[in-house]
């Protein structure tokens, strides 16, 4: 029987906004207490150095290329969860889970790059540390992502959710989780299924002084252009990337509502998210849309009211679209609370990744550890 840990989970999405920080108690198999959640908003620096650079690398060979801005980066960032680790005060022998700032993500050249120095972190900290938590699932065939599905799995039991049930996360990219055995993760079904909130943020940011659409604001007050949605969508349904397993955000662009303003080009765009994400999820849950199906929703575009709205119409009405914060688990740190259990598990050498869930051709233990 493996004991329970503590363990601190550090993850920074696509927005780059900042780290979500989540210290929970767990044995890394069906045990899991949350302890605390502290949202950690990057210096304005940090933010501006994270997007345009991410601007620049679009192929592995950016990565040699810019790679004095990347170390000079990473060691901002690295420092940058050093102080949050300090400032949380935690116990010694708490471990930290530490994702770092994904750049990019290409699991068919067998690389997945997140910005974050382990080794430097450890230095800093004197914790024991589990990083790179995507390169054994790659190195194994895998897409590298999602790594979430475990702790999807942990959370159905722990809040008693009926089954099957399919959780539904919205970040920068769309992913969903498929649970339908409480005991054999085995039979966990996840994958990558189109953009999430990187396009609206995108154009958000290129045209205002704001990083997002809060509430769906913009594209309440905006107008889809019928013809370039039209074109997209056909666009899109002809691309190879439609049959990919995982998605960077670079296999998303904006230009096609170049010409657009600020609400039309969201209100488009929004639009467009939200007719992938349905599709998508029509196809992928297509033998439970007989039945009453409840599609959780995390992320930070469960926010987004219109996107949601959006989703529904696009969905069969037997599939019930809810908020995982309905569970008293709050939805803004569902990745950071999963990547501390990810650390215990990879602490403890059970696997994080499984056939179903990447792509990978067995089982896989995931993140290197550096023990203090």
């Amino acid at each position: 029987m493996q004991k329970s840990r503590i363990s601190l989970g550090l993850m920074s999405g696509t927005s780059g906004d900042g780290v979500d920080a989540s210290i929970i108690r767990t044995n890394g198999i069906n045990e899991y207490e949350l302890i605390k959640d502290k949202y950690f908003e990057y210096d304005l620096k940090i933010y501006k150095d994270i997007h345009n650079l991410k601007e620049k690398i679009h192929k592995i060979e950016h990565l040699e290329k810019y790679k004095d801005e990347i170390n000079n980066l990473e060691r901002n960032i690295t420092i940058f969860h050093a102080e949050i680790i300090k400032q949380l005060n935690i116990s010694e022998n708490t471990i930290i889970g530490f994702h770092g700032q994904t750049i990019y993500h290409n699991p068919d050249k067998k690389i997945s790059k997140q910005l974050g120095n382990g080794k430097l972190l450890n230095q800093l900290t004197n914790k024991s540390i589990v990083f790179n938590f995507r390169k054994n699932d790659i190195l194994n065939g895998g897409q590298g992502a999602p790594l979430t599905p475990v702790f999807h799995h942990l959370i159905s039991i722990k809040k008693e959710i009926r089954l099957p049930v399919c959780f539904l996360n919205i970040g920068g990219i769309s992913n969903i989780t498929i649970v339908k055995d409480r005991e054999n993760l085995s039979e966990l079904v996840s994958k990558d299924i189109g953009p999430g909130n990187c396009l609206i943020d995108s154009w958000v940011r290129k045209n205002s002084n704001k990083k997002f659409d809060q509430d769906g604001n913009f594209a309440s007050s905006g107008t889809k252009n019928e013809i370039i949605f039209e074109q997209a969508q056909e666009l899109y349904s002809n691309r190879n990337s439609k049959k990919k397993l995982s998605f960077d955000v670079n296999d998303f662009d904006i230009s096609f509502v170049r010409g657009l303003n600020l609400s039309d080009g969201v209100a488009t765009l929004t639009d467009f998210t939200a007719s992938i994400i349905g599709e998508e999820l029509s196809i992928s849950l297509k033998n439970f849309k007989e039945k009453n199906l409840d599609i959780l929703i995390c992320g930070g575009g469960r926010k987004n009211k219109i996107l949601l709205k959006k989703i529904q119409e696009n969905i069969s009405p037997n599939f019930n679209l809810k908020l995982i914060d309905d569970y008293e688990i709050n939805g803004d740190f569902i990745e950071s609370q999963a990547f501390a259990f990810l650390a215990i598990r990879s602490f403890q050498g059970l696997p994080i990744s499984f056939p179903g869930t990447t792509g990978c051709k067995k089982a896989c233990i995931g993140g290197e550890t550096i023990k203090n």
